[in-house]
């Protein structure tokens, strides 16, 4: 139980004392890469909890193409990290074939993405929490604020429990229960990323950002991984299993081979179209990652942006006001993703994409073609 006792005015020239009754400083609503980030990196002396269902039954793991970007590494170099072998896979490619499915044009850009296991990378950065947190394995099942703080209730084991901390921290994704209850009004676009594994190594494996205007306005992916591929993307939520199955018989015709299915993963993923739709909290609550909209518009890489989340929110959390100071130091990132909304049309927007794969602008040489 941490007490905080705050002096506050009453009267003429009066004063009495407030105590504050909670369990932590801070509770942490999620253990993903942002979460996890901010548990590791959070001030010494801070009363830290974590409550995070990763590995519970009935769990899956989040559809993700499992592809390290710079900025991810940039980030983990700075932390002074290295990344276990365990956590790569096989191949590992320098490219990326961008195929647009409606006039049957492929370009390579090069690339420096690492080919990862998505699932054990989280688990590492959860591995490097320290001990002097507590982590709890549990469902969170709701969220309100007290007079002291906020209260948050799970379940555990099947039994529901109920812990208090002076500020609370949601970092549990796109469909956040921390962003619901505090934050109704803002309303981020979202989509239904699905992801197929399928058996059989391809005899040429190769990482793709597939276009198909006829069954999403998002993009999708290819990715060898050991012996499985993946195909994923991204789709509106009405009648999003239908356009994945289309998209996947349009694959088939553009020469994509697939061995045969293993395991469909699936979730909610956020897709901010304006800087309204991103977030970072207030009044003693911080949105990180995609609780907060903080994802890339452009291509739905998150990894990067929630760890860069995590670290600010730790930064935070020495200042007087840590909401303040979040949504301070998170300004340049919310910048940054602004400019991802402008780049966005020239990604999506039929016109201009197939005039930025004509042009060959930043693509490897010779390697447009016809199927």
């Amino acid at each position: 139980m941490v007490c905080k006792v705050s002096l506050v005015p009453f009267g003429a020239g009066l004063f009495f004392y407030w105590w504050i009754m909670v369990d932590y400083d801070v509770l942490i609503i999620g253990a993903g890469p942002a979460g996890a980030t901010l548990a590791r990196l959070a001030p010494y002396g801070l009363r830290v909890a974590v409550i995070d269902k990763s590995g519970l039954p009935g769990e899956r793991p989040k559809p993700c193409g499992g592809l390290l970007s710079p900025d991810a590494q940039k980030f983990l170099a700075r932390s002074e990290l290295t990344l276990p072998k365990e956590i790569l896979v096989t191949p590992q490619i320098f490219a990326v074939k961008t195929i647009d499915f409606s006039f049957g044009k492929i370009r390579l850009y090069q690339r420096s993405y690492l080919n990862m296991d998505r699932a054990k990378f989280d688990d590492w950065l959860r591995s490097l929490i320290p001990k002097d947190v507590e982590v709890i394995k549990a469902r969170c099942t709701g969220v309100k604020r007290t007079y002291e703080g906020f209260e948050a209730s799970y379940l555990e084991n099947g039994v529901s429990k109920t812990i208090t901390a002076q500020y609370l921290v949601g970092a549990d994704g796109a469909n956040s229960i921390v962003r619901k209850a505090f934050f109704p009004d803002v309303k981020i676009r979202k989509y239904v990323a699905i992801q197929r594994w399928f058996s059989g190594k391809e005899t040429a494996p190769f990482y793709s950002c597939v276009f198909d205007r006829a069954t999403s306005d998002c993009c999708s992916w290819s990715i060898s991984k050991d012996d499985y591929m993946i195909y994923g993307g991204a789709f509106a939520p009405k009648n999003c299993r239908q356009s994945f199955n289309r998209q996947l018989c349009s694959a088939k015709r553009h020469d994509f081979r697939f061995g045969d299915e293993i395991v469909d993963e699936a979730c909610m993923v956020c897709r901010p179209k304006s800087p309204r739709q991103i977030i970072p909290g207030g009044n003693g609550v911080l949105l990180l990652g995609e609780a907060g909209g903080v994802i890339s518009p452009s291509s739905l890489e998150g990894i990067s942006w929630a760890m860069r989340c995590g670290e600010y929110a730790a930064m935070a959390f020495d200042a007087r006001d840590p909401c303040a100071a979040y949504r301070a130091r998170t300004q340049k990132l919310r910048f940054k993703l602004f400019l991802k909304m402008l780049k966005c049309p020239f990604m999506y927007n039929p016109i201009l994409r197939k005039m930025v794969l004509l042009s060959g602008v930043k693509a490897l040489k010779n390697t447009i073609y016809r199927k």
